[in-house]
């Protein structure tokens, strides 16, 4: 899996991440976004979504 340098360098060369992305609640996509840097694939955008989904975060 490529890994990115921030969650804007992966929605941009990740069609299915943004995609998913696109989908995710508004308050997800503003904590996720609060924490660009750590966000670098799919996997990690999977993962912390799933876990602020789940009330984890």
């Amino acid at each position: 899996m490529k890994k990115y340098v921030d969650l804007a360098a992966l929605l941009q060369n990740e069609p299915e991440a943004r995609g998913y992305y696109d989908m995710l609640p508004d308050y997800v996509r503003e904590q996720i976004a609060e924490r660009a840097d750590g966000v670098n694939s799919f996997d990690s955008l999977r993962d912390y979504a799933e876990n602020l989904t789940r009330g984890d975060g």
